[in-house]
């Protein structure tokens, strides 16, 4: 909660970089596909995006009116996704930092957000003890998932796109 991202070398233990920007605790944070950049999600409401070479940011998201729980990027790594406690989901365009699109249907925060492999689906794990499945191309919800008796912490697909598994 010091408001920073770091990079570690996991051969040596040492720090790599340190990035600074947010104004507050940093919940989230994501590698692109590509590994160049970094995306990281924060209590001061914003997402960041950041050049791993450099340690610049390169572009600041915002929309969310709370906190960002959770980032990814698609697997394409031209699309990111964020779940907030404003209990959205929103789709931003990596290229213009536009909003694609908000999802909105859980009654609670949204704790964390994953897409499906093939990047045509994502999932979301909430507070309100669901998750629900996404379209990504038409924002319409697919299917909502109940059974946890408590918040839903993290979502996560499989690499063959079939299951999905939930920690709450």
């Amino acid at each position: 909660q010091d408001k920073t991202i770091k990079l570690w070398n996991l051969n040596t233990g040492k720090e790599i970089r340190t990035f600074s920007g947010h104004t507050n605790s940093v919940w989230s944070v994501s590698f692109s596909p590509d590994s160049k950049t970094l995306v990281s999600g924060s209590q001061d409401k914003t997402i960041k995006l950041w050049n791993l070479n450099t340690g610049k940011e390169i572009r600041t998201f915002s929309g969310h009116t709370n906190e960002v729980n959770s980032v990814s990027f698609s697997p394409d790594g031209k699309t990111l996704a964020s779940g907030s406690q404003d209990k959205t989901i929103k789709l931003w365009n990596l290229n213009t930092g536009k909003e694609i699109r908000t999802f909105s249907g859980h009654t609670n925060e949204v704790n964390s957000v994953s897409f499906s492999p093939d990047g045509k689906t994502l999932a979301s794990g909430s507070q309100d003890k669901t998750i629900k499945l996404w379209n990504l191309n038409t924002g319409k919800e697919i299917r909502t998932f109940s059974g946890h008796t408590n918040e839903v912490n993290s979502v996560s697909f499989s690499p063959d796109g079939k299951t999905l598994a939930s920690g709450s």
